[in-house]
């Protein structure tokens, strides 16, 4: 698979909420959470700057509460204070593991983070610290995959790593579909086009207007958070 001429110097990782859910039916695993601060930690001597922007799904989600009749928008801001909690989680899990950590909100909540703000989330980066970006955009009808394509814009990343529980992007479902077809490597038209779901459409298409590659890779993996944050040739790159 093609891959960034070099190994990226800022990038944006993008985790669901699903993924610190492990086997549970529900919530944070918390093996997974440690698992994934040990990964980001070993990433980060790669000697990149990583921010991460974290989902909620495994608490809350907005769309499937809408779907069932909730106001939209109450919905998507009880979404985004789950990605409070899933950002809390895994600060504490990087701390305890010596990565110096700061959680910046969308959404003011003075007693457990900071509220975002770009050159101070830049600064942290530079200072070397983790950045974990949560409540999404700040504004309901957003994803946390758009606050990812625009957190990446907004600090000048190289790159957004997607870490999902599939090693890439497949034609169908591989879980459910053993003739699924994996792509090493789409366009964002390509994506966008197919239909294929790896972001939303919004997210694609900020990343497309701003030349911003993706790669979607398996977080399951040990490893494969160095791997990505190193250039190395894994998942599936949109560019």
């Amino acid at each position: 698979m093609p891959k960034p001429a070099k190994a990226p110097k800022r990038v944006v990782l993008k985790i669901s909420g699903e993924a610190l859910m492990g086997k549970l039916s529900f919530g944070i695993d918390p093996e997974i959470n440690v698992s994934v601060a040990r990964q980001i930690k070993e990433a980060q001597k790669s000697g990149a700057e990583i921010a991460v922007v974290i989902g909620g799904g495994n608490i809350f989600r907005g769309l499937t509460a809408s779907a069932s009749g909730m106001d939209r928008s109450t919905a998507d801001y009880m979404g985004m204070l789950a990605t409070m909690l899933n950002g809390l989680a895994l600060q504490d899990a990087l701390e305890k593991t010596g990565v110096e950590t700061r959680v910046l909100t969308a959404i003011e909540i003075r007693q457990l983070a900071e509220l975002y703000i770009r050159r101070r989330a830049v600064r942290h980066l530079e200072k070397g610290r983790v950045v974990i970006f949560v409540c999404g955009t700040g504004n309901p009808y957003f994803t946390t995959d758009t606050a990812a394509a625009l957190r990446a814009v907004e600090i000048n990343a190289d790159i957004i790593l997607k870490a999902t529980k599939v090693d890439g992007v497949y034609t169908k479902d591989p879980v459910k579909h053993k003739d699924a077809k994996k792509f090493k490597k789409l366009s964002y038209i390509e994506v966008l086009r197919k239909n294929l779901r790896v972001m939303d459409a919004t997210a694609v298409s900020l990343c497309m207007e701003n030349k911003l590659p993706i790669v979607v890779f398996d977080i399951n993996r040990k490893g494969n958070i160095k791997k990505a944050v190193s250039g190395e040739n894994i998942g599936t790159l949109i560019s």
